[in-house]
């Protein structure tokens, strides 16, 4: 009997998972544990192993389609049974499987089985190994760009929309030929910069982008979100990085998520959930860290950051970071977190109102530092300022004991924990 590939369930909010890439073409034979494909989940990638050996026979689905849990995603023959007879019978059960007409599915089959030995190799090494986000597949169609010749900086060497217009830029890039797009009779305005890019197309909303869509939507319904702001001089903070920088590598976020960590200890308020039950305050400090990714946001945890110090937290954020640009992050380095920090002040933002993560009281946002004459001691002289934002769930903390957190976490960042 045929092994049925089914989209497995990680964890318990997870509903659906979008294939992004497989590592076997139809025909290609599969050993036991060896990894088969990648599926992006509402949080992070994963990659699938085979769970036994054999032949894989078919794949039910396109690349970058999206499949319930326990939805079939693949079959694999097992090394007694006849391929095409395993074949013909789940291309005759497409429908039952995935909704689709046999047909369809057995051309897709077909086409995924090259029989020339120089045509499987070319077809795993420009599909099957490759991963393409589907605005970078459909953007190099209509311009006629091979996939092939786009150097992909995405995680993973994943091919992305800036890679595939990037490509187009270099002299004899675009085909005589790129695929017509379709007339809609609207008008269409270029970009100032003159970068080719798709419009008045649907960009695929789903993964992870449509699990920020949900999760901010649900924060903003569920909660009742309050911003404050200060401007705080951390002139004695800059200064603390410049002599440290000579020991070790960190950054200004490293720095804030160490001093936010102990200021959590102080104001375990702000470090609670609500819930049923009432407010739980945590003992232990987990700073969530914003990772901006192509298509989205992700939020990797930095555990009990409140017994690291800053050395370790800076070793952390970097590790951690670079992980979840290659989508290599599991369920624990997203899941757990108390608090979270996003920095925007890299972009040149001053000031912003963040959201909350789900289930989390309180949120910083971080924005640039600027030198400014600023009077200090009795005389003008120049400072270093920054802005902080602190979001905070109103039904659970006021005011009040927000921002003395906030000038917690200040004093801590220039000072230390004292």
């Amino acid at each position: 009997m045929p092994v049925e590939v089914t989209m497995p369930k990680f964890g318990l909010t997870m509903q659906e998972g979008t294939l992004q890439r497989y590592f076997k073409a139809v025909g290609e034979s599969v050993r036991a544990g060896e990894p088969l494909y990648e599926v992006e989940t509402e949080k992070v990638l994963y990659v699938v192993e085979a769970p036994e050996s054999g032949t894989l026979a078919a794949w039910l689905h396109e690349q970058g389609a999206t499949v319930k849990c326990g939805g079939l995603v693949a079959v694999i023959a097992r090394p007694d049974e006849d391929l095409a007879s395993v074949q013909r019978e789940f291309s005759a059960r497409a429908e039952e499987f995935t909704g689709t007409a046999g047909n369809q599915t057995e051309a897709r089959i077909s086409a995924a089985s090259p029989t020339n030995p120089a045509e499987q190799s070319i077809s795993q090494a420009s599909v099957g190994r490759r991963a393409v986000s589907p605005i970078a597949r459909k953007l190099a169609a209509e311009m006629g760009i091979e996939l092939a010749n786009v150097v992909g900086t995405g995680p993973g060497g994943r091919v992305t929309r800036e890679d595939v217009e990037r490509a187009a830029r270099k002299p004899g890039a675009v085909s005589a030929s790129p695929t017509p797009a379709r007339d809609t009779g609207a008008r269409v305005e270029v970009r100032p910069s003159g970068s080719p890019s798709a419009f008045n197309q649907p960009m695929p909303f789903r993964g992870i982008r449509r699990t920020i869509a949900n999760r901010m939507q649900q924060s903003l319904r569920e909660t009742a979100q309050l911003t404050i702001s200060c401007e705080a001089d951390i002139t004695p903070a800059t200064e603390l990085h410049a002599r440290l920088r000579r020991e070790f590598d960190f950054t200004y976020t490293d720095l804030i998520i160490h001093a936010v960590s102990r200021a959590l200890l102080r104001h375990p308020r702000m470090n609670s959930r609500l819930n049923a039950d009432g407010i739980t305050c945590f003992s232990e400090a987990h700073v969530g860290m914003a990772v901006a990714l192509e298509e989205g946001l992700i939020v990797p945890v930095i555990h009990d950051a409140s017994r690291k110090g800053l050395k370790q937290i800076a070793a952390e954020t970097k590790e951690i970071a670079e992980r979840a640009r290659k989508g290599q992050l599991t369920l624990d380095d997203v899941s757990g977190g108390t608090f979270t920090v996003t920095n925007l002040g890299t972009w040149g933002i001053d000031v912003f109102t963040p959201i909350l993560n789900v289930g989390e009281t309180g949120i910083l946002g971080i924005g640039r530092i600027t030198e400014k004459p600023a009077v200090y001691r009795g005389e003008i002289t120049g400072r270093s300022m920054l802005t902080l934002s602190l979001t905070f769930d109103h039904r659970v903390i006021d005011g009040v004991p927000a921002a003395a957190f906030l000038q917690t976490v200040i004093d801590i960042l220039n000072y230390g924990d004292r």
